[in-house]
């Protein structure tokens, strides 16, 4: 056994595991840690098929600003999550009704790879232009050439839902105090703050 299939199935192994413990683990910041170790090994595959550009941005993005996201919100809102447990059961014959569905989508995939081996001639096509050059050089040449348009969709429906979030994060509340940069600016000190003199052993 070579050593690239030692590190696939050390990953790929590991992956599985953590994957598992995402849906399982009680403690919500143990799914989250169960989920950045998962991002981890998913990188690491990507480095074994020689993308080295998206395991470097799933370790920066999904790991760096995610995952950590999530481990902040989860340890910082005071949500009671045996509420939400509660009636969690109930959907469990629907999860794994989904979960049949998309494993035998999968099966019919890997079927049609094995049963239709000249399908594989699709993949050459647009990867032949670029050959000798880099795996960032070959994606960015790729999004940008054959796929420009929906990159453009994608950074516009990003764009949209970014805008989305503030407008909502920014909309007046009743019972919500609203921070009024202008008010602040003309704020004095002699508007907020009062000195008195106090006499050594008067109290106030």
């Amino acid at each position: 056994m070579t050593v690239q299939a030692v590190a696939f199935f050390l990953f790929a192994g590991i992956l599985t595991l953590s994957a598992l413990m995402v849906i399982t683990a009680r403690n919500p910041v143990h799914s989250v840690l169960f989920l950045i170790l998962a991002f981890f090994n998913a990188a690491g595959l990507f480095v074994l098929l020689g993308a080295e550009f998206i395991a470097m941005i799933l370790v920066i993005v999904y790991v760096g600003a995610v995952a950590v996201l999530f481990l902040f919100v989860v340890m910082m809102l005071d949500i009671s999550f045996s509420d939400l447990r509660k009636g969690a059961m109930q959907y469990v014959p629907v999860g794994f009704l989904i979960g049949l569905v998309l494993l035998s989508e999968l099966a019919l995939l890997y079927g049609a790879w094995v049963s239709v081996p000249e399908i594989s001639n699709n993949l050459a096509a647009p990867v032949s232009a670029f050959a000798g050059k880099t795996n960032t050089e070959s994606l960015g040449l790729l999004i940008y050439t054959h796929y420009l348009l929906a990159f453009q969709c994608a950074g516009l429906i990003l764009f949209v839902a970014m805008v989305g979030a503030i407008v909502l994060t920014h909309r007046v509340r009743p019972g919500v105090r609203k921070q009024s940069v202008a008010e602040q600016q003309r704020r004095r000190p002699e508007d907020v703050l009062e000195i008195k003199k106090m006499t050594p052993g008067a109290g106030l």
